[in-house]
């Protein structure tokens, strides 16, 4: 799912129109022209240019980790198509869609079936009645509890629910792809994040997002030497136009730490959501100013998803926001509340605000009225603007901030209306430029194809890039 290309159509106020399946998608472009999508999803003015296409003989997907640029439209794909990834990966998958919208694109692995409104087959809803298929998940290896947790929806236990459908689990040494499939760990932003060798008549490597600056850059550095002479290296290049040097997590620690000793009142911080990496950088924080550390409902879901594959309880010693709401949704009434003794108050917060670190995003900013922060210091922790619509969010932040009086660290809105970042508060979830040469110094392929970037043309560098524009093939053996 191309963020760039969707920003050329949407905003935050106009997206595609669930109501036409894949319609939208189809005829801007923004999915590939192919015939390996879902039936349901086809309304019936669409189904002659999807068929006419060509249909891949496609198994599976190796996902490499659970951002929605690189997991965000294989839920449209035919359910045939199997997905491989990291135990992680795939909890994260689960209660990104448990807790999410309604929207076909972040349905995975279970998904809500479609039928057609109308007696022409142009409009699709969902099936209010059906239970949920799941697609086949292969992962990297066994994890029974996380097997449990894909099949299960919150609040199925009641006799007129709909359950999700037990599909097909297996591992990647478990089953046949046509081709050897390794999959190696590699540090990113998110946890899970995976990269491939794959081995046919041709080596392949593929590197998803990976960094060597995280508390994981010894496992992209096993990537790295098992990936060395491979004869086709897939590679991301998110920041090759870009010559700053890398910030580690370990100066964002240290630079986050000393804004907070010095902090009076009420400590907000804002980091990308599922950096838990970055939320565990924060719970150390607060222990070590004698703060706790405030998540929210939907940040405590994810971190009983997780305890499901490592076993590690990361929300011990952890407050949870117990925002103003009409409704609460069931996966938090029948699993956060589990939780329910760690839930804190917005008159609690408000009363003791030299007490807590709060994370919060620029999305849960409307609560601050029922804190009613009477100054204190807000720490931005994640990646700068990129794009107008970007930019402007970060204008309205700015007036939020202002409006209670935080002293802002991470980014600035001067008098004229300039907006600039400060460095040293967020790492960067990919290599520098210098490092990306030096990885392909080391892997040495024989053909170099780069993805995940705004300058694939810088890659003409190395004499053996191949840069595949869209819709276009590139066929070695």
């Amino acid at each position: 799912m191309s963020f760039a290309k969707y920003s050329q159509f949407y905003e935050e106020y106009i997206s595609e129109r669930s109501a036409r399946g894949i319609y939208d998608l189809w005829n801007l472009g923004l999915i590939p022209k192919i015939n390996n999508y879902r039936e349901d999803l086809i309304p019936s003015d669409l189904r002659d240019d999807v068929s006419s296409c060509q249909k891949l003989p496609v198994d599976a997907v190796l996902l490499s980790h659970a951002h929605l640029d690189h997991a965000g439209n294989i839920a449209l794909l035919e359910d045939s198509v199997a997905i491989v990834g990291s135990p992680v990966t795939m909890a994260i998958l689960k209660a990104i869609n448990d807790t999410g919208s309604k929207g076909f694109g972040t349905e995975l692995p279970y998904y809500r079936v479609r039928s057609f409104a109308d007696e022409g087959g142009f409009i699709i809803r969902a099936n209010g009645r059906s239970d949920y298929p799941s697609r086949k998940v292969i992962l990297t290896e066994r994890c029974e509890e996380l097997e449990e947790f894909l099949f299960y929806r919150p609040g199925q236990e009641s006799p007129n629910a709909r359950r999700i459908m037990r599909g097909e689990i297996c591992t990647l040494d478990e089953v046949e792809l046509g081709f050897e499939v390794k999959a190696f760990p590699v540090d990113h932003s998110i946890y899970g994040a995976l990269a491939y060798v794959v081995e046919g008549d041709v080596s392949l490597a593929y590197t998803g997002d990976f960094r060597l600056h995280g508390q994981n850059g010894d496992k992209t550095r096993k990537f790295i030497r098992k990936a060395k002479n491979a004869n086709v290296l897939i590679i991301e290049g998110t920041r090759v136009s870009r010559d700053e040097p890398n910030v580690s997590e370990d100066e964002v620690y240290e630079n986050a730490r000393a804004i907070v000793e010095e902090s009076k009142g009420l400590v907000i911080v804002d980091f990308s959501p599922r950096n838990f990496e970055r939320l565990e950088i924060f719970k150390k924080i607060a222990n070590e100013t004698c703060r706790e550390l405030i998540i929210t409902p939907k940040d405590a879901y994810f971190l009983h998803a997780l305890k499901l594959v490592d076993g590690v309880d990361r929300i011990e010693g952890l407050k949870i926001y117990e925002s103003f709401k009409a409704t609460m949704q069931k996966w938090e009434k029948v699993v956060v509340l589990e939780y329910g003794e760690q839930y804190v108050s917005p008159f609690e917060v408000r009363r003791n605000q030299e007490k807590y670190i709060l994370c919060f995003s620029f999305y849960d900013l409307p609560h601050l009225l029922d804190i009613m922060p009477n100054g204190g210091v807000y720490i931005y922790s994640s990646s700068e603007a990129f794009g107008e619509e970007q930019a402007f969010s970060f204008f309205r932040l700015w007036n939020w901030l202002q409006h209670f009086g935080f002293d802002v660290h991470g980014f600035k809105v001067d008098e004229n209306g300039n907006l600039t970042f400060e460095r040293g508060l967020h790492a960067s979830g990919h290599l520098s430029k210098d490092e990306l040469i030096e990885v392909i110094e080391k892997i040495d392929p024989d053909i170099i194809i780069p993805v995940h970037t705004e300058n694939p043309m810088w890659f003409k560098n190395f004499e053996n890039a191949v840069v595949i524009g869209d819709g276009e093939t590139f066929k070695f053996n």
